[in-house]
């Protein structure tokens, strides 16, 4: 470890010019992933013709920002509204938007800024550190292993059940029902019902945006109904508190501080494996979380636990997904893919030899992104006393502004109309669900790690057709005896939380 190489990269970092592509980058992260459907891979697309005529550091440095600014600003409209920016910022909503219905979204967005600070932080650490050995550890991992670590977080559909394991599995069922629709493993054509749109199945942002965005107008318009006033305004919004508790915030993370490393290390090393993605990792960290903490029941009702381990993890798969990126040349993401392309358009093979190579353009990554940190929480702390008066705008103007906004987001996508009719078909079908107390994250969660889980499979068996390689690999055996420990640990779990609430009602 070259000291001298490692201050050569921080003194270019600190350069002006270069905090300017850094905090620019954060600032057009953080809107683009607080827009639902908009997600920060599409700005990081968008930036991308922009670093042609930069310097790689630079152009690195730009999306960087991006990366780690979009990561981080999907917590926003999920925390207020109930709408997550991005996919990995589903599992934010669960604690976030309750606490906001309580009157604490300034609480809960400061908590899950420092969370996503430190998880931002802890993840460029063990990329720093542990990069290159952690790199020749994910080469393990063939799609044997991923298959089972994907089983492994499927099995959270049991902890994301509530009290109803059986609705629960019923809609992580559905989410993997519709995520079989459109172009198999194979390249065969199915359940398209004669219409040319789903030949390619459905996107997950529209999918998304129907079923927690819509449906949750939807539910809003019922609030609207029995909260107006003799004068016809919405007086319930009016008592939302938007002086930020800063105090508050240090001592409920400080509280969690262990929550905040071990939803870390979780998202980095999830990141580390090629198309695990930040969803698996906030899933699997909040399931973790749950379990370890003492307030079980209070997790989905507006725990500042469930922030910690989504908003950490979900950050620190930052630092993991450059693992690959830089060590094997391996993407870990779409973004990650634009990374490297724009390394390589500039004359930059990513793998092995690029630390010897250019070890000061790899030392400016691990310091583009410690910086990128503490650009998310100057700007995001900056920018959040205006964002919270997002909750004081009346539900009767709130809700149509939503709707305008999130079927733009949907069409942006892909340039189709079809897409918007997906998210009223889904939001509808969310409402309905929502009515029958059917929980909708497994749906999202079986939507969005279904086809993976596929086309690993798939690839598993056209390399062995052999079931018993599942069994015989280690690593693969020990994620199926960890997803099966974490189902009856849950049923048990749930079996006793019915048990007591029956003893508390007779």
């Amino acid at each position: 470890m070259d000291i001298s190489v490692i201050l050569q990269a921080f003194q270019g970092a600190l350069q002006p010019l270069m905090l300017l592509f850094i905090f620019t980058g954060v600032f057009f992260g953080i809107i683009a992933g607080c827009i639902p459907g908009f997600t920060f891979t599409m700005a990081i697309i968008l930036a991308f013709p922009f670093t042609f005529g930069m310097e790689p550091v630079q152009g690195l440095a730009l999306m960087i920002g991006i990366y780690i600014g979009g990561l981080s600003g999907g917590l926003i409209s999920g925390t207020l509204l109930g709408i997550p920016g991005t996919p990995s910022s589903v599992v934010t909503t669960f604690d976030g938007y309750p606490m906001t219905k309580k009157g604490e979204s300034a609480r809960a967005l400061g908590i899950g800024i420092l969370s996503s600070v430190f998880g931002t932080f802890i993840g460029a650490i063990i990329l720093f550190l542990l990069g290159p050995l952690v790199a020749k550890v994910s080469l393990l991992f063939g799609p044997w292993e991923i298959f089972s670590l994907i089983v492994f977080a499927l099995t959270l559909v049991a902890g994301l059940s509530g009290a109803s394991l059986s609705k629960g599995l019923l809609a992580g069922s559905l989410g993997l029902l519709i995520g079989t629709i459109g172009i198999s493993p194979s390249g065969q054509v199915r359940f398209d019902f004669g219409i040319d749109q789903l030949a390619s199945g459905f996107s997950p942002i529209p999918v998304l945006i129907g079923l927690f965005a819509l449906s949750t107008l939807f539910i809003n318009i019922e609030e609207i109904k029995q909260n107006m006033t003799k004068d016809g305004q919405d007086i319930s919004i009016l008592k939302q508190k938007v002086k930020i508790p800063y105090f508050q915030v240090i001592k409920d993370v400080y509280k969690e501080k262990w929550n905040v490393i071990r939803s870390s290390v979780i998202g980095c090393f999830v990141g580390c494996l090629p198309a695990a993605g930040a969803e698996s990792a906030n899933f699997i960290s909040y399931d973790q979380a749950k379990k370890f903490s003492k307030e079980k029941n209070k997790y989905g009702e507006g725990h500042p636990g469930g922030i910690v381990a989504s908003e950490s993890s979900n950050n620190a798969v930052a630092g993991g997904a450059f693992i690959p990126t830089i060590t094997l040349g391996i993407p870990g993401d779409v973004a990650q893919a634009v990374m490297i392309g724009a390394l390589i358009l500039h004359g930059i093979t990513p793998g092995p030899g690029l630390f010897n190579t250019q070890p000061i353009l790899v030392n400016s990554i691990y310091v583009a992104i410690f910086i990128s940190g503490i650009a998310v929480l100057v700007l995001q702390t900056l920018l959040l006393p205006l964002l919270t008066r997002i909750t004081l705008i009346p539900k009767t103007f709130l809700v149509p502004s939503i709707l305008f906004l999130s079927t733009v987001g949907a069409f942006a996508l892909n340039n189709r109309l079809f897409d918007i009719w997906i998210v009223f078909f889904f939001g509808i079908v969310g409402f309905l669900l929502y009515k029958i107390n059917v929980p909708l994250s497994p749906v999202i969660l079986g939507l969005i790690l279904g086809p993976t889980l596929e086309a690993e499979m798939t690839r598993a068996f056209q390399m062995n057709s052999e079931i018993s390689v599942f069994f015989t690999r280690p690593i693969s055996l020990l994620f199926l005896i960890l997803a099966v420990i974490s189902f009856v640990v849950t049923i048990i779990q749930v079996r006793k939380q019915n048990k007591d609430k029956e003893q508390l009602n007779v």
